[in-house]
């Protein structure tokens, strides 16, 4: 685990709560600048060279590198903290992105959105006050974490093969379920990482912990864009982001050995603080699902009017 001698007075607690909430801003700020890069000028052409194009836009390469840099925080909150506290605190990104996505894309932000936010905070707040997770280890043998990667892999699959069939909506939420649970998994992964550096750089290269990061990293980012090309953004963001805090809590739990408060109303009020942040993130997800939705149809009756015009509409 890192050291706190960077941060005199402060408690481990506190960095690690401060870190992760620094990194669920930076990823809001990344999706929102990509977003506002791509509401610009849309990239037409091949799917093939998309990132190629998108790569030509200093908008998007800020907000890729607000998510390299939220992906740092990330890993420092990891290295300080716990995956039981660090993951389920990333929700907040949702949170961040509503003022963001109202300054920087001028997305409305109504009603609605703001009460699903503060149902999330509320949530979140509740979640680190009841279970108030302790003690636990940066590492596992090498068991421990082959039966935690294969329990994974065992609901993940029958999760991946539903997902090729079946209505949008069906194949995004069983696909953001995968997704949730891999990003999870990932987080624990770079958990250990961050740990062996403390050992010297080149201590990551000699261990399997790197390697299994990039393979589940991989996996997992290829689920998640697999959830969002079924054009189902809802259920897609919804499921994901609900998965990892409560994939993550059950790692932390039983792989890492942390501790929650265990009494039974504590635990009855740890679900339901998640189940309601889970709540919060659902209807923050339709209503961007909504509002995208209303954009592209604005364009499409743009277009459709301009080629009645014998105008050339798309980027310059």
């Amino acid at each position: 685990m890192l050291s706190l001698s960077l941060f005199p007075g402060l408690t481990l607690a506190a960095v690690d709560i401060a870190l992760a909430l620094v990194a669920a801003l930076l990823f809001a700020l990344g999706t929102v600048l990509q977003q506002r890069a791509g509401l610009e000028a849309p990239a037409g052409g091949s799917s093939s060279g998309l990132l190629i194009r998108m790569a030509q836009r200093p908008v998007w390469l800020v907000g890729i590198a607000a998510d390299a840099l939220g992906f740092v925080a990330q890993a420092a909150a990891l290295g300080f903290g716990r995956l039981a506290v660090v993951q389920p605190l990333l929700v907040a990104s949702v949170v961040f992105a509503l003022p963001l996505g109202a300054r920087l894309t001028k997305q409305k932000v109504t009603r609605v959105d703001i009460g699903a936010a503060v149902l999330v905070v509320a949530a979140l707040v509740a979640f680190l006050t009841v279970a108030n997770p302790s003690g636990g280890r940066a590492d596992a043998p090498l068991g421990d974490w082959l039966i935690a990667i294969g329990a994974c892999l065992v609901v993940c699959v029958p999760l991946v093969l539903a997902g090729r069939r079946g209505a949008p909506p069906r194949r995004a939420a069983m696909l953001g379920i995968a997704t949730g649970i891999l990003f999870a998994l990932s987080a624990a992964l770079t958990k250990a990482v961050v740990d062996e550096l403390d050992d010297g750089i080149f201590t990551i290269f000699t261990t399997w912990h790197l390697y299994g990061l990039v393979v589940i990293g991989y996996a997992s980012m290829t689920l998640n864009q697999m959830a969002l090309d079924t054009g189902a953004l809802a259920p897609a963001v919804a499921t994901s982001m609900a998965f990892d805090p409560i994939t993550s809590v059950v790692l932390g739990v039983t792989l890492l050995q942390e501790r929650l408060n265990v009494g039974a109303l504590e635990i009855v009020a740890t679900v339901f603080a998640l189940v309601a942040a889970g709540v919060g993130m659902a209807i923050l997800s339709r209503q961007e699902a909504g509002e995208e939705g209303m954009t592209a149809g604005t364009q499409a009756g743009t277009g459709s009017a301009d080629k009645k015009t014998g105008m050339a509409t798309g980027p310059t």
